[in-house]
C-alpha cells in the first residue's frame, strides 16, 4: 500500500455512526435470501518504508504577512498484506519540522491509521484490531476543524484503538454470528485549553468502550418460509469527564419475509435499556466547579451518580432489503428507539469496477470516543491511505477495494454524551490514468447531561457540522503523477455562537528520478474563519523535496 497525496486537510475521524444503532440491518446484511455473497480478500503483499526530506515555506495572507520557512524530515511505512482469510493495512508516519530563527518552533508528529483481521479459525473465528493517530485544531464551542499546517499553540491530537474477536459459524441450519471488542480513545488539546485558563472547558478527554453482540438465525426456506433471528447485545462507554457512562443493552427478534428473488421485507421488535449517567464536578467553597491545570473539570468521585437519560421498553423497526445484483444493495428502516422515531440505512451502487457510490444514514447514542471506535471498526482491512501533500497528515480519506471511503469530519468534541444522527455519501470513479473522488456529510449531535452537574448547560444543545471534499489525480506517463483537491467544512456550535468555516485546496506533483528516488512539489491555500477569534486566517504553503522508497 502506498500513501497517496490527493487529500483535503480534513481533520481525522471516522464514520460518524454511533454504537448500537441499526442492529437489525447490521444483522440482515449477511442474509443470503437476496443473493448475497461473501467476498474473499485478494492475495497481495506490499511493504513500503520510506524517508522524505522537504523544504517548506508558509506565508500568512491574513491577518498578517509573516513568512515561515522550515525543513521537514519524515519517515514512514505503508503496508498492505492480504490473504484468503486474513489481512492488514497500515499507514504510519513520523514527521519533524525544523524551524529557523530564535522564534521558530520545532514540532514532532505521529499520524497513521491501521486495520487488520487475523483468522484464528479459518472462516469461523477472527481477531480484529484497529488504531489511528492524527491532529487537528480546536477552537471555542467544542468544535475541531481542519488546519493543514497546525501550529503548536493550536494543535490537538487524536488517538483511538480497539481490538476483539468476531465469530461467524453455522450450527446445523442456524447461522451464529458474534462480535466483542474493547476500545480506548483520547483527545489531547492542552495548549488550546490553556488559552481559556480559569474557565471550565467542555472538551472530550478520554474514554474506554465495550461492545458485544451475539446473533442466531435461520434463513428463509430452511425451517419456515421466512427467516428468523434472535439477537442480544450491548454497548458501554466510560467517559473520563465527570465519570460519565453511556450504557445501551438490548435483545430483539427479527423476521425476514422474501417478496421476490431480489426484495425482502424485514421487521424486528425487542426490549432496550438505555442509560446515561455521570457524577458532578468537585466544588470549591463558593460552590463553583473546580477546574484542573489542564482546563478540564475535576470529578468529585465521592458524589452520587446522577441520571441524565433513562429509557427502557419496546424497540421496533420495519424496513426493506433490496439487492437486485451483486453491485447494488439497499437497506433502509424506520422505527422507534431511544423513546423516539429513528431512521437509518445504507445504499451502495457499483455499476462497474471503475466506479462506486455509497450513502449511509445513522442514529445512535455514545460519546465522542464511541464514534471513533465504531467508525474505525467499520473500516475495511484492505485500503490505501490518502495524505495531505504538504503536511503528510492523514486527512480522513482512504481508497479501498470497494471504492473510495469517506470517513468523515471530526465535528463536535464536547465532553458530554450525545445522540448522533446524520448522513454521509461518497463517490469514486477511475478513468484510465485518472481517479476522481467526491465526498460529503452532515452530522448532528444533541447532547445529554444530568441536571445539577457542571455539564448541565450542554444538555439539549445541538452541534451541527457539514463537510464536502473533492479530489482528482492523474498518472502522467510511467514516472509522474499530479493530484489536486478542494474541501470545505462548516461547524455550527449551539449555545456559543462560535461557528467555524474552513476551506482550501492543493495541487501536488511527483516525478520519479530513479527507481526509488522521487521528487516532490506541492502548493496549498487554506482559509480558516472562527467566531472564537476576532480575525480570519489564510495561509499559502509551498513544498519541494525528495522521497526515497526502500
Amino acid at each position: 500500500m502506498r500513501s497517496r497525496s490527493f487529500t483535503p486537510a480534513l481533520v481525522l475521524t471516522l464514520l460518524a455512526a454511533a454504537a448500537g444503532s441499526a442492529p437489525a440491518f447490521a444483522q440482515a446484511q449477511g442474509d443470503p435470501v437476496l443473493g448475497g455473497q461473501t467476498s474473499g480478500q485478494r492475495g497481495n503483499r506490499v511493504v513500503q518504508p520510506y524517508i522524505e526530506v522537504s523544504q517548506v515555506v508558509s506565508a500568512e495572507l491574513t491577518p498578517g504577512d509573516d513568512v515561515v520557512t522550515f525543513t521537514q524530515v519524515a519517515a514512514g511505512v505503508d503496508i498492505n498484506v492480504q490473504g484468503r482469510n486474513s489481512g492488514a493495512a497500515v499507514s504510519l508516519r513520523y514527521e519533524r519540522n525544523i524551524g529557523y530563527g530564535d522564534d521558530s518552533v520545532d514540532t514532532d508528529t505521529i499520524s497513521g491509521v491501521a486495520r487488520g483481521t487475523l483468522a484464528l479459525v479459518p472462516n469461523t473465528l477472527s481477531l480484529e484490531a484497529g488504531a489511528l493517530a492524527s491532529r487537528s485544531r480546536i477552537d471555542g464551542g467544542g468544535g475541531a476543524t481542519p488546519n493543514p499546517l497546525v501550529r503548536e499553540d493550536a494543535e490537538s491530537r487524536i488517538y483511538s484503538l480497539y481490538a476483539g474477536p468476531s465469530l461467524n459459524t453455522r450450527v446445523g441450519v442456524v447461522d451464529v454470528q458474534g462480535v466483542a471488542r474493547v476500545g480506548y480513545n483520547r483527545f489531547e488539546a492542552d495548549d488550546a485549553l490553556v488559552t481559556q485558563a480559569g474557565d471550565a472547558v467542555d472538551v472530550f478527554d478520554e474514554s474506554v468502550t465495550y461492545l458485544g453482540q451475539l446473533r442466531a438465525g435461520v434463513r428463509p426456506g430452511e425451517v419456515l418460509p421466512v427467516g428468523l433471528a434472535v439477537t442480544a447485545g450491548g454497548f458501554q462507554e466510560d467517559i473520563d469527564t465527570l465519570d460519565q457512562r453511556v450504557r445501551d443493552l438490548y435483545v430483539r427478534g427479527d423476521v425476514t419475509v422474501p417478496v421476490s428473488r431480489t426484495l425482502a421485507l424485514v421487521a424486528g421488535a425487542g426490549y432496550e435499556d438505555v442509560e446515561i449517567s455521570s457524577r458532578d464536578a468537585l466544588r470549591d467553597a463558593d460552590g463553583n466547579p473546580v477546574v484542573g491545570a489542564d482546563g478540564r473539570l475535576v470529578t468529585d468521585t465521592s458524589a452520587p451518580r446522577q441520571i441524565a437519560f433513562d429509557v427502557d421498553g419496546l424497540l421496533w423497526d420495519v424496513g426493506v432489503l433490496w439487492r437486485p445484483s451483486s453491485r447494488t444493495n439497499l437497506q433502509a428502516a424506520v422505527g422507534r428507539r431511544y423513546d423516539s422515531t429513528t431512521y437509518y440505512g445504507t445504499f451502495t451502487y457499483a455499476p462497474s469496477q471503475r466506479s462506486t457510490f455509497a450513502v449511509s444514514a445513522y442514529d445512535g447514542v455514545s460519546g465522542f470516543g464511541g464514534v471513533l471506535n465504531n467508525g474505525l471498526a467499520r473500516l475495511g482491512s484492505d485500503f490505501e491511505a490518502i495524505r495531505n501533500p504538504v503536511t503528510g497528515d492523514f486527512g480522513g480519506l482512504v481508497s479501498g477495494t470497494e471504492g473510495q471511503a469517506l470517513i468523515g469530519g471530526l465535528g463536535s468534541t464536547r465532553a458530554a454524551a450525545f445522540r448522533g444522527r446524520g448522513v454521509l455519501a461518497s463517490y469514486q470513479r477511475n478513468m484510465g490514468r485518472t481517479t476522481a473522488a467526491l465526498g460529503a456529510g452532515y452530522d448532528r449531535r444533541t447532547f445529554i447531561a444530568a441536571a445539577g452537574t457542571a455539564l448541565a448547560p450542554a444538555n439539549g444543545l445541538t452541534d451541527e457540522s457539514y463537510y464536502v471534499v473533492a479530489g482528482l489525480s492523474r498518472q502522467i506517463g510511467q514516472s509522474a503523477d499530479i493530484s489536486t483537491n478542494a474541501y470545505v467544512n462548516w461547524f455550527d456550535a449551539a449555545g456559543t455562537g462560535n461557528d467555524v468555516t474552513a476551506l482550501g485546496g492543493s495541487i501536488a506533483y511527483n516525478q520519479s528520478i530513479t527507481q526509488r528516488l522521487v521528487g516532490r512539489a506541492a502548493v496549498a491555500v487554506d482559509y480558516f474563519d472562527s467566531e472564537f477569534t476576532a480575525e480570519d486566517f489564510a495561509f499559502a504553503t509551498a513544498l519541494v523535496g525528495l522521497r526515497y522508497n526502500f
